[in-house]
């Protein structure tokens, strides 16, 4: 296991080198930076070169990069364009968005898992007929839509919530949010565990627990479930960084100052350093989670086993 950690580790270092240059490159092609500093004027050409010094825009991209690179690693992520540093920016940012993933993560895991054993052992039944048409409903809606009328009938006409989360973005405030940011998860989550048991319903294994004479909660949580979570548990997996980096629509809906906030607001005003940034940290979030999910196969399928 130990070994395998360590080539796991190794093998991260290239893919993060690969995808942060990147990410890199398209920002910095996508438009001029200097432009959106100065709004709508233009920029005189003294103006343009001083701060096209100021950010180190004057010097090759690959200069950039290796500048860039040799900052991050000594954990300077650079300052934005409005002087503040990019650092400040993700320690205000990255707690809300993290507590809107958890919150995300938890309904896919105790609905989306729950409703799947239920429909997977229910298959061909009218509960599982309805679940199915219900999270092909919420799979097909958007995500805004879904957003903007949650927070219209709980916030605007019943007033169960507040219709924007307040600067604190306490776990309470974001229950809403996170719901709206899982749905789609969700949905394929519940889709997801209802097939694995329904096909390993049918297995040797839990034929052999049933004719062992245990009982069938033991059947469905030590046999079944454990062997049919791992395709789930890799969805999971690899969903976490999906959230924390594609809450845009979400946090704009809800007024949510966290990771999705300032993506938004690095794209829009072409903020080099702060887009760059933030997506550095995401990648390196994918990057963990997938080698987390890879390890937990280990805990759920014993004949897993890593050299």
């Amino acid at each position: 296991m130990g070994r395998y950690v360590v080539r796991r580790l190794l093998q991260m270092i290239p893919v993060f080198i690969g995808a942060t240059l990147l990410i890199f490159l398209m920002v910095n092609v996508m438009g001029d930076p200097i432009a959106g500093l100065c709004g709508d004027r233009q920029c005189d050409p003294a103006t343009a070169a001083q701060l096209e010094k100021e950010f180190g825009l004057d010097k090759p991209v690959w200069q950039q990069y290796l500048t860039y690179m040799g900052n991050v690693f000594t954990g300077d992520f650079g300052t934005a364009f409005n002087g503040q540093e990019v650092t400040e920016l993700m320690a205000s940012a990255f707690p809300v968005t993290i507590r809107l993933t958890i919150v995300a993560i938890l309904f896919e895991i105790v609905i989306g898992i729950t409703l799947g054993v239920i429909t997977g052992l229910k298959r061909g039944r009218p509960v599982d007929t309805g679940v199915l048409l219900i999270t092909l409903v919420v799979i097909s809606v958007p995500t805004f839509v879904t957003g903007l009328l949650l927070q219209l009938l709980l916030g605007v006409e019943w007033g169960w919530i507040k219709p924007s989360v307040s600067t604190d973005a306490t776990f309470g405030e974001l229950i809403v949010p996170g719901l709206v940011l899982a749905s789609v998860s969700l949905a394929y989550v519940t889709r997801l565990t209802r097939t694995s048991i329904a096909e390993n319903k049918r297995s040797d294994y839990v034929r052999t627990a049933v004719a062992k004479g245990l009982p069938r909660h033991r059947v469905i949580t030590r046999h079944l479930l454990r062997n049919s979570l791992i395709p789930v548990v890799t969805f999971i997996g690899t969903d976490i960084g999906a959230l924390m980096g594609g809450a845009i629509v979400t946090e704009r809906i809800f007024n949510i100052h966290g990771v999705g906030y300032q993506l938004y607001q690095g794209i829009l005003r072409q903020n080099t350093q702060t887009v760059v940034g933030f997506v550095t940290v995401l990648v390196l979030v994918f990057l963990i989670a997938n080698l987390l999910v890879d390890l937990l196969y280990a805990v759920l399928d014993p004949r897993i086993r890593y050299a």
